[in-house]
């Protein structure tokens, strides 16, 4: 009897959001075991579920040396999403493991919790969402988006597909990228400029840039010191991006507005994280991909790239 190969899927709700990709996955012979903690796993967590597995269908969790030395069969991990710093992809090649991603899978979904996170600070939006709830009638004065410069740290998909949905607000965009695409910049509107313009210039800095040596704490004191002080700072990137000391301390001391965050540098975030102490803070779980189209649309790619995989053909987005 042939053997199934077994399919590890660490990204959550993955039989109710992504049940054509699992009878992809089981009609291509693979047996699919799927995340029961309802969160990225820890290494811990990881150790007894990965001994026999052929491929993975990775979330957030770590991927690294450790875990390949546990997993003598796996060949291939597929990211489920974009940004892969938590797989180690040095050790995974020396290890013959294949790793994708699906570039652009999230990106209209990402996008459109930047903006609902841009809306929700400068309208207070959560605090007189608890306020009505308790029977209190707070008249919060907010602030209108239209007219403000809005700046893109990162000029890729998201922030492309951002700008976009930004256009009908009428607000002035400006945006960095070390590799910045001009056409898509026109098409927009958006006027291309350094990281320091963007940061002293913008209403509202989102951060869309991918988490690499070089952009680890790209905001810390320094940056945060040139923004306005009464400007926002949005990240639905990476947590890695942020020194969240200097975040913390620039918040608490009011030298920024506010803050909105759904990324972390320890993830799962923990309850006691100093920032939740703060009233101009508002925090999301890691959800911005987080919607059925999404699922639907990156489970497929996924299931597809460890299928050639397990076929000796090469998967759609191979890392190299």
């Amino acid at each position: 009897m042939t053997r199934l190969n077994k399919v590890l899927v660490t990204a959550t709700n993955y039989s109710t959001l992504c049940a054509e990709a699992k009878r992809l996955l089981e009609e291509g012979g693979c047996e699919i075991i799927e995340n029961r903690v309802g969160r990225p796993h820890t290494f811990e967590e990881l150790v007894p579920l990965v001994s026999d597995i052929d491929g993975v269908i990775a979330g957030v969790d770590t991927w690294d040396e450790a875990v390949f030395k546990l997993a003598p069969n796996l060949k291939a991990i597929a990211r489920f999403g974009v940004g892969v710093d938590n797989i180690d992809l040095a050790k995974a090649r020396e290890y013959g493991i294949q790793v994708t991603n699906v570039p652009g899978g999230n990106a209209n979904a990402v996008a459109e919790l930047a903006v609902g996170l841009i809306l929700s600070m400068i309208r207070n939006i959560p605090a007189l969402h608890q306020s009505a709830r308790r029977g209190y009638w707070d008249r919060y004065v907010g602030e209108e988006i239209q007219g403000k410069t809005v700046g893109l740290l990162g000029f890729g998909n998201i922030a492309q597909m951002t700008a976009k949905k930004l256009q009908g607000f009428d607000v002035k965009l400006i945006a960095y990228d070390k590799y910045p695409n001009a056409d898509k910049a026109k098409e927009y509107g958006v006027e291309l400029v350094s990281s320091d313009d963007v940061l002293k210039r913008s209403d509202v800095v989102s951060m869309h840039l991918p988490s690499l040596k070089e952009t680890y704490h790209m905001m810390s004191d320094e940056q945060f010191s040139m923004m306005k002080k009464t400007a926002f700072f949005v990240n639905t990137a990476r947590g890695a991006l942020v020194d969240e000391k200097a975040l913390h301390r620039a918040l608490q001391t009011r030298s920024i507005a506010g803050a909105a965050i759904d990324v972390y540098e320890q993830e799962p975030v923990s309850a006691d994280n100093p920032l939740f102490q703060l009233d101009n803070l508002i925090s999301t779980p890691h959800t911005a991909a987080e919607t059925v189209e999404t699922y639907r649309r990156v489970g497929l790619v996924t299931a597809q790239a460890l299928l050639d995989v397990f076929a000796g053909k090469e998967p759609a987005n191979l890392l190299r």
